[in-house]
């Protein structure tokens, strides 16, 4: 395989073991890359852990700011992007090379979640929802973006790789070129909340829009080992993820799903389905504001507002259409 690319990794240095475990995992690969590029956030200290390798640059501390770059130091034609939790068998970018070389695709990322081995309740909680649709029919898509903003998925993968309109976004692995094709630096208003969830939903489902053709690999091996979940949640943090969930989601829905769309039949849907999962969403936090939980219910109400007020500013009104 003649195929050169640069690992590109986004961090704030505190991925501690699982960051080293990654970044020798890299080293493991039957293709090894080229370079290790790591894009660090400003003031932050670079981390202890090291293969040598590796070369640093400082960037805007955000989720987005972090992946939105024009990439200057890569002189590779691929890139494999990554975040600082990530386990890499030794065949995994081979294999996800020749996965997106034998679909013709543009974008290919490993299933690190696993929506489909949940458990059952989960599924029909999250099904009711509106959030993450169990999809027991239909083959062709990996994962779908629905009407609502949220997403559907295959609930019994049998191939080793489906088309998908979204992916998660801790790692995935495309032409330097084809990245910067979205402009990803125009969603920056993900990182003005607290957190910017859903990115990797934003980011992926904009690849699709701009014609890229994306794949899910379901036999990569590869690993999400989340640093993230190592910290224990406060009360403040789950009320700041409500908060910006909920603004977030109203943002991408109103930016990709109904402004796009031309045929006021499928658009008038659109409204339904977004009315549908945030009526919901509206008895769930109203019943916690009723037991005492008023924190989470106020972060659901302002997260709403927050993301109503933001579609209305010229500065909203002034980012590229999505076509």
């Amino acid at each position: 395989m003649l195929m050169e690319y640069t690992a590109v990794i986004r961090t704030l240095g505190k991925g501690g073991e699982m960051y080293r475990k990654m970044l020798v995992s890299l080293l493991e690969q039957t293709l090894t890359p080229a370079e290790i590029v790591v894009y660090i956030a400003e003031s932050y200290p670079l981390p202890q852990e090291t293969v040598g390798k590796e070369r640093y640059v400082y960037v805007k501390k955000g989720m987005v700011a972090q992946r939105a770059l024009r990439y200057d130091e890569v002189k590779t034609e691929y890139c494999l992007f990554l975040d600082d939790d990530v386990y890499l068998p030794p065949k995994a970018v081979e294999t996800l090379y020749r996965e997106l070389s034998e679909n013709d695709a543009q974008v290919i990322s490993p299933s690190v979640f696993a929506n489909h081995a949940v458990p059952l309740k989960d599924k029909v909680r999250l099904t009711l929802l509106g959030r993450e649709v169990c999809r027991p029919f239909g083959r062709r898509w990996g994962y779908k973006v629905m009407r609502n903003g949220g997403f559907s998925y295959n609930n019994h993968p049998v191939k080793p790789v489906y088309e998908s309109q979204t992916n998660g976004g801790p790692c995935f692995f495309c032409r330097k070129e084809d990245f910067l094709k979205i402009h990803y630096e125009d969603e920056m208003w993900l990182d003005k909340a607290y957190y910017a969830f859903p990115d990797d939903q934003v980011m992926f489902y904009k690849m699709f829009r701009c014609g890229l053709k994306i794949l899910t690999s379901f036999d990569s091996g590869i690993v999400h080992m989340d640093a993230s979940s190592t910290v224990s949640d406060s009360e403040e943090k789950t009320v700041r993820i409500v908060y910006s969930e909920y603004r977030n989601k109203l943002i991408f829905w109103h930016r990709f799903i109904f402004l796009p769309e031309r045929n006021p039949l499928v658009k008038a849907w659109s409204i339904v389905a977004l009315a549908y999962t945030y009526g919901v969403q509206a008895i769930k936090y109203g019943m916690m504001f009723l037991l005492g939980k008023k924190d989470k219910a106020r972060a659901f109400k302002d997260g709403l507002s927050s993301g109503l007020s933001f579609i209305r500013t010229p500065e909203y009104q002034l980012l590229p259409k999505v076509r």
